[in-house]
């Protein structure tokens, strides 16, 4: 009798183990929701659907993207923290989500490291340095006059926190100037400012400024990307402009909930690798002034800690504070 008794047990132990396993082999065996913290029509929203419309044609169901807006991306991020770790929801974050967030906010209803694993990071967007029509001529030029007036020169970002914020406070650290920085809400109020003659200086993603340069009403000082980027070839990276290594770009990453079962976060990456490399995705990603990172989950936690670790030390020293 104590035999049949432990075999039973041991059969319910087992079978209690299966619904955990299940959501991996049948998944997905329903909607799968895509959380997105951005704003629909933006250049994240479009990838982010690019995905959703592939993951739904070749995986059954259908790949929902839901925009959730609010707190920095923080209601996004916390309701997929909140979320099983059954494949059924995504986060399709930025490095504020994922990376900043947890720097510049004294507390967070979630951990990014704790609650989310890296799928995959779709791309990245430089930042920019630009000047006015009658602002420096080159990047050299603008440190020059920072140097000899310390605090005097206004330089526009986007809002507190931004990679537009932190990209220039790297750039102060880098070379020991004092910028004058003034937020504004998004790179069109910017821009008008920059055109009208108002401001000497933006920095901004590359693909706010890249059509006006074209048009020569203003001045792309130095892109912070890796090497010099196929829109704007003339235009010199910070790097070659400062001698020291500087990037600086915004970037979107698919994270998935941490427990999630390794086979369906491979189903995910290879998915979304697969549209990243099809022309629809590469017409997106050109007019958007976008690099295409793709790769496997762990190249993408890789590429992460290492943001992680360029940034928490600008930002600390910078005391960024959205509290």
């Amino acid at each position: 009798m104590p035999r049949i008794c432990s075999a039973a047990l041991a059969a319910a132990a087992i079978a209690s183990l299966l619904p955990s396993i299940a959501p991996a082999q049948t998944w997905p065996s329903r909607p799968v929701t895509i959380m997105m913290p951005q704003p629909a029509g933006g250049i994240a929203d479009l990838l982010a659907r690019g995905v959703a419309q592939v993951a739904s044609d070749e995986l059954g169901q259908p790949f929902i993207a839901e925009n959730r807006l609010g707190a920095s991306g923080n209601l996004a991020a916390a309701a997929v923290a909140k979320a099983a770790p059954d494949g059924n929801t995504f986060l399709f974050a930025t490095q504020a989500q994922v990376a900043f967030n947890k720097l510049m906010f004294a507390s967070l209803p979630y951990d990014p490291t704790r609650d989310f694993v890296p799928v995959i990071v779709a791309g990245k967007s430089p930042v920019v340095f630009v000047a006015s029509m009658n602002g420096p001529t080159s990047l050299p030029a603008m440190i020059e006059m920072a140097k000899a007036k310390p605090g005097q020169l206004t330089i526009g970002q986007t809002s507190v926190g931004s990679m537009s914020h932190v990209a220039y406070e790297l750039l102060q650290l880098k070379t020991g100037i004092k910028l004058n920085g003034v937020p504004y809400k998004g790179g069109a109020p910017m821009a008008t400012d920059l055109l009208g003659g108002h401001l000497p200086l933006g920095s901004d993603l590359l693909s706010n400024f890249v059509n006006l340069a074209k048009e020569k009403k203003l001045r792309l000082l130095a892109v912070a990307s890796a090497k010099r980027f196929g829109d704007v070839p003339d235009v010199p990276t910070v790097e070659e402009e400062i001698h020291q290594p500087f990037e600086a770009s915004a970037w979107f990453a698919i994270m998935a909930r941490t427990g999630t079962p390794a086979d369906i976060v491979q189903k995910v990456n290879v998915v979304a690798n697969r549209y990243l490399q099809s022309e629809k995705a590469k017409e997106l990603i050109a007019r958007a002034s976008l690099e295409t990172v793709g790769g496997s989950p762990a190249e993408a936690a890789a590429f992460i800690k290492r943001e992680l670790d360029t940034w928490t030390p600008v930002i600390k020293a910078a005391n960024i504070s959205l509290n």
